[in-house]
């Protein structure tokens, strides 16, 4: 079966609005995408009800994308943790709405927020991660949500880089109710062999974003998509694969980001570009792993 592809609504806007969505939603459509990554900055800046009809009349799925924004975080010397549980049951509770089975994000510290730690101080804020995420995990369990945890790269967070770090950090929470979120983005700069980091998450592995090694379109980068495709079907991974850039035209997003120059002509050339490639990529690697499927071509 064909991967499904989705996009998220960061490729064109932020926030994320009831007034931007069906638009958005639209034009991810016509352009071939399967479902929408949705990302939640405030809460209330999009009706779950109204979302789930429009996405349903279009044919669209959906995963919930969490935005760690200033003071939200699950270690108390980075944020309000009670405040950012708040918000994290929000998500929780539009995913459900939605009929989504995944809300994603790197669910610990603000992004952008860094500092050092000894390994007695990183023992200690795993600790303190674990005890905050407990409650989550389990209430995402029982409504059927999967909280996907983002590692990211050392300029975004110093807490979770790699796979083999988150799962350490959060192994024993792994299950119904916790997984990772991995990005070929951050992939690209903090493991090693990208390929083999995919296959240890294994089983752990709950949602993948992809996009340029530039954060612009895929396919003309020099990500080894082939390999990355290989990888996730030796982990056993058959969800979506969620194109995550972002636009430059929004200040907030732009420098939170780091996007200080244009990743594509148009950010829909941006997208169109993408879902090319990853079809390409994704029947090629049907093909090529499935001898029996006849593609010679008959007059």
């Amino acid at each position: 079966m064909p991967r499904t592809i989705a996009v998220n609504t960061w490729v064109w806007t932020s926030p994320l609005t009831d007034a931007t969505l069906e638009p958005l939603a639209r034009k991810a459509r016509q352009l071939g995408y399967d479902a929408l990554e949705l990302p939640l900055e405030s809460v209330g800046d999009w009706d779950p009800v109204r979302t789930r009809d429009l996405l349903d009349s279009l044919g669209l799925g959906a995963i919930v994308v969490g935005a760690m924004g200033p003071g939200r975080s699950l270690i108390a010397r980075a944020g309000d943790v009670a405040a950012t549980q708040t918000y994290l049951r929000a998500c929780i509770a539009a995913a459900q709405t939605l009929g989504a089975g995944v809300v994603a994000g790197p669910f610990y510290a603000p992004t952008g927020v860094t500092w050092r730690m000894d390994a007695d101080e990183r023992a200690a804020v795993v600790g303190e991660l674990r005890e905050n995420l407990a409650p989550l995990v389990a209430e995402a369990a029982e409504a059927g949500i999967t909280l996907a945890i983002e590692p990211l790269n050392r300029y975004e967070t110093s807490l979770l880089n790699t796979v083999e770090q988150s799962l350490d950090a959060l192994g024993p929470l792994l299950g119904a109710g916790l997984g990772l979120a991995l990005d070929t983005y951050h992939l690209n700069i903090e493991e090693k062999k990208p390929d083999e980091a995919i296959r240890a998450a294994g089983a752990a592995i709950a949602h993948v974003q992809v996009c340029g090694s530039d954060r612009g379109a895929v396919g003309d980068d020099h990500t080894d998509w082939p390999g990355i495709l290989a990888a996730l079907d030796d982990a056993g991974y058959r969800g979506p694969l969620g194109l995550e850039s972002f636009t430059g035209e929004n200040a907030t997003i732009a420098v939170a980001a780091s996007v200080w120059r244009p990743l594509a002509p148009s950010q829909d050339e941006l997208a169109a570009r993408s879902i090319a490639a990853l079809r390409a990529f994704d029947t090629n690697r049907a093909l090529d792993t499935n001898p029996a499927v006849d593609t010679k071509e008959y007059p």
